[in-house]
């Protein structure tokens, strides 16, 4: 079994930054893809970024050029980086690892971007 610890969420001003933590404890497998997905009032869930165990990211098109996604390997934590941060971005951000064909979930984050 996994667990998803999340961290960072908040209220930020337009054009302002937040970074979110993701760190997993548990039975850990070496080969895994872990990453955040957000969901906004009203709509279905969707990817914002992926990254493997070997370093391949994946963005969606809405955040690519200016959210990051990095891990670090010791601490067993995927981090988020979000940068020009718009009043769209606003939805609360759950982190999620896939292993073994088994998918977890964070509790979720709540990141509002207002002014």
């Amino acid at each position: 079994q996994v667990q998803l610890v999340e961290s960072g969420g908040g209220l930020v001003h337009p054009g302002g930054s937040l970074r979110l933590a993701c760190t997993a404890s548990g039975n850990l497998f070496d080969h895994y893809v872990m990453g955040w997905y957000r969901q906004a009032p009203g709509k279905q869930r969707e990817l914002v970024a992926t990254l493997t165990h070997d370093d391949s990211p994946n963005y969606a098109p809405a955040v690519k050029g200016r959210f990051t996604i990095s891990k670090n390997n010791v601490n067993n934590t995927v981090y988020l980086q979000m940068n020009s941060l718009k009043p769209e971005d606003t939805a609360v951000y759950y982190c999620t690892r896939l292993q073994n064909l088994y998918r977890t979930w964070g509790q979720g984050t709540q990141v509002t971007v207002s002014s």
